[in-house]
């Protein structure tokens, strides 16, 4: 492998330290007590700091070692962690992760920054640990490489004046894994002997009998006891690349380090008691459990379905599954192709070749989804990525903020991942910058003085739904308004519901901020975010309540490869209809039909009135007057809740390619994308909620009422 190759690796592992850097620290705030979370932040960070060594990246090995020195403080519990000591981990792991990302695209970091947090952390340290902490900075980092003795080698004698000695005792259970990912357990014992005096015991009571025994399998335990000056921290860091490949468990032992552990079985007889002839190929300090001259070893090798240590994963190229999954699109649509093909040569009904196309189908299906699941990734990251956004806004507007995630496990489509970061990071400083109150105020509303954000995820409907949500003031509706008259983008005579208001937010370079700051009032507002969900073919809508907080929803479809979907006809033309969006299908009765109005219709379905949506005529693709033959689809749209949408008739059940439209054509009202038949032919893809929003709104609601003059305020 290239120097090069085991560089990206590494800043590859930093991604997932870092993101287990924010989640220990999340925990940390918690419950700072929890001494497994904090050995966690410490070992990410300390993992860090190796890596970068390796490849002398002086100022990230800095920084990393002034950061664990104090998380050791804290570890050895002579620092305790309060709300100003979590702000600076907080930032510090903020300023790590710039000074990986710096290292890894070859730019220099903010220098400014880094000084002001190593001076932070600094004052947590005491003169002889910063002189220490100067000397690491000053001195030239090198790494010899020396051959690792295979023996393990005799302690010598404590010399006087050196600190207490203590007795550990060590159990250490390997898991499969562990050899596989090419571990050495004689190596961790040779690096436990360093630090003092080491007695190794193999414990063969899982090792199976010879007919039933798994070369693969890992049955010997091994039971230690180590005498040492050394903290239990420096054993855990021993184990710390094996941490999550093994169990272990270490406890200090109050009893002389010259007795065995106590709870070892006592020997059968004396003649088990007599220790076996030294074996050459196996080092003094090692010696094996006795076991009793007639007795057999125990029969317990793991059920094959047990879990054995963390599942292998393999790092793939992201352009490699793109070509994949274009791949099986095109092989989805040979199998449409072949199946249309069938069926227009009319033979006779043979049942043997209809078995096999359907097991085409199935297996066409079941590729598509095993990679479409490789490109699946929950959205934790990007959740992770926001807590830094929060406190950043949170300290440039002076406002205490604590953010709430719900739903992180929650898996979408890598590039949407990649894509929905920057919106999303505009729409949650907005919520701290527009939506939370000042504390002074928040207090005097008798709320917490700490506003929150949420950010949730969730599947619905085969659909992604991403909720931020703040519990501020809510919209002021009426200085919107002002802002867009003042603007000359709405009609002073103009009369708005609700839903238009606050959907005046998505206009170009709209702007309610009374002044610019480093969040707002720059002319970039939620236009922004609107285009860039939109190029991901979803969309968002707002909810508020004045006093309680406002809620925006961003809907995004679960993949941007296949889908399930009705092919339908509209007028003369073939259409695909997602699955997921239709509750039912309706042959209407005309007695269950209603008029309203010179071109409304609505129908009876088991007691409640639904508004029906004409699509053809929405479209573009009918006359006047509406036709009242046809299909009845009862959809639930975000806007309007349910619906039912006038289509002429239902063809096919079938799975679609989606293929962009607007980067290839342009945005269509009521269209989401495009796909390929069968036939070849190409058929629009269309969004019900879209095509809701083509209809009068009349149809679905009573006229809003007027403003009235007297309230100004939300």
């Amino acid at each position: 492998m290239s120097n090069s190759s085991i560089r990206d690796t590494f800043f590859e592992e930093c991604e997932e330290l870092l993101e287990a850097l924010v989640e220990g620290l999340a925990a940390m705030e918690e419950n700072a007590s929890d001494m497994e979370v904090v050995n966690a932040v410490f070992r990410a960070v300390h993992s860090i700091k190796g890596g970068a060594g390796a490849f002398a990246l002086d100022r990230l090995v800095n920084f990393a070692h002034t950061f664990e020195t104090v998380m050791d403080k804290v570890r050895s519990k002579q620092l305790d962690v309060d709300e100003q000591l979590m702000m600076l981990f907080h930032r510090s792991g903020d300023q790590l992760a710039d000074l990986v990302e710096a290292a890894r695209d070859g730019r220099e970091p903010n220098a400014e920054s880094e000084a002001a947090i190593l001076k932070e952390l600094g004052a947590y340290l005491d003169d002889a640990e910063n002189e220490e902490e100067l000397a690491f900075d000053a001195a030239p980092l090198a790494f010899d490489a020396a051959p690792m003795a295979i023996d393990l080698p005799e302690a010598e004698a404590e010399p006087p004046g050196e600190p207490e000695q203590r007795r550990f005792d060590i159990r250490f259970r390997p898991s499969p894994a562990l050899y596989a990912n090419g571990h050495e357990p004689l190596l961790l014992f040779d690096a436990l002997a360093e630090l003092g005096t080491l007695s190794v015991i193999a414990d063969l009571s899982r090792l199976p009998e010879f007919d039933s025994f798994d070369p693969e399998d890992a049955v010997i335990d091994w039971r230690l006891t180590l005498q040492t000056s050394e903290d239990e921290t420096v054993l855990h860091e021993v184990f710390e690349f094996v941490d999550a490949l093994c169990e272990l468990e270490i406890e200090v032992s109050e009893e002389p380090a010259e007795s065995l552990p106590a709870d070892l079985p006592e020997p059968a007889d004396p003649i088990a008691a007599a220790p076996p002839p030294p074996d050459p190929a196996v080092p003094a300090a090692l010696t094996t459990e006795p076991q009793g001259p007639a007795q057999k070893p125990a029969k317990q090798s793991p059920p094959r379905d047990e879990p054995r240590g963390p599942r292998p994963t393999l790092r793939v190229d992201l352009d490699r599954v793109d070509r994949l999954i274009n791949t099986v699109g095109e092989l989805i649509i040979n199998q449409a192709m072949i199946s249309q093909r069938i069926e227009e040569l009319e033979l006779p009904a043979v049942a043997h070749l209809t078995n096999e196309l359907e097991a085409y189908k199935l297996l066409a299906r079941d590729i598509q989804e095993g990679v479409m699941a490789i490109r699946a990734q929950p959205v934790k990251p990007l959740f992770q990525r926001m807590s830094r956004i929060v406190r950043e806004a949170a300290e440039a507007t002076g406002k205490k903020v604590k953010l709430v995630t719900v739903g992180d496990s929650t898996e979408v489509d890598k590039t949407v991942i990649e894509r929905l970061a920057d919106p999303l990071t505009h729409m949650v400083r907005n919520a701290v910058d527009h939506g939370l109150e000042r504390p002074d105020k928040r207090s005097e509303l008798g709320k917490d003085p700490a506003g929150s954000i949420r950010l949730s995820a969730s599947h619905r409907s085969g659909s992604v739904f991403i909720e931020i949500a703040d519990d501020g003031a809510g919209l002021n509706r009426t200085r919107i308004l002002e802002k867009a008259i003042e603007k000359g983008l709405v009609s002073p005579e103009a009369e708005l519901s609700e839903q238009e208001i606050d959907n005046l937010l998505f206009l170009p370079g709209f702007s309610t901020a009374s002044e610019v700051s480093n969040l707002s009032g720059r002319g970039v507002g939620m236009d922004v975010v609107k285009n860039a969900v939109a190029a991901l073919g979803g969309r968002v809508s707002i909810a508020s309540t004045p006093g309680m907080g406002t809620t925006f929803t961003i809907v995004l479809p679960l993949t941007l490869a296949v889908m399930d979907g009705f092919v339908i006809s509209i007028a003369d033309q073939t259409m695909v209809i997602p699955i997921a969006s239709i509750i039912e299908t309706i042959r209407p009765n005309p007695r269950d039909l209603h008029c309203i109005g010179t071109d409304g219709e609505v129908i009876s379905v088991r007691g409640a009135y639904v508004p029906i949506v004409d699509v053809a005529r929405n479209l573009g693709l009918s006359g006047e007057g509406a036709d009242s033959s046809g299909v009845l689809l009862l959809v639930s749209t975000e806007g309007q809740g349910l619906t039912a949408l006038r289509v002429g008739a239902i063809h096919d059940q079938r799975q679609v390619v989606i293929k962009s439209l607007e980067s290839n054509y342009g945005a269509i009202a009521g269209v989401s994308a495009a796909t390929i038949l069968g036939d070849g032919k190409i058929a629009l893809i269309l969004d019900p909620d879209e095509l809701v929003k083509l209809t009068p709104a009349a149809l679905f609601l009573p006229p809003a009422p007027p403003p009235k003059p007297e309230l100004r305020h939300a």
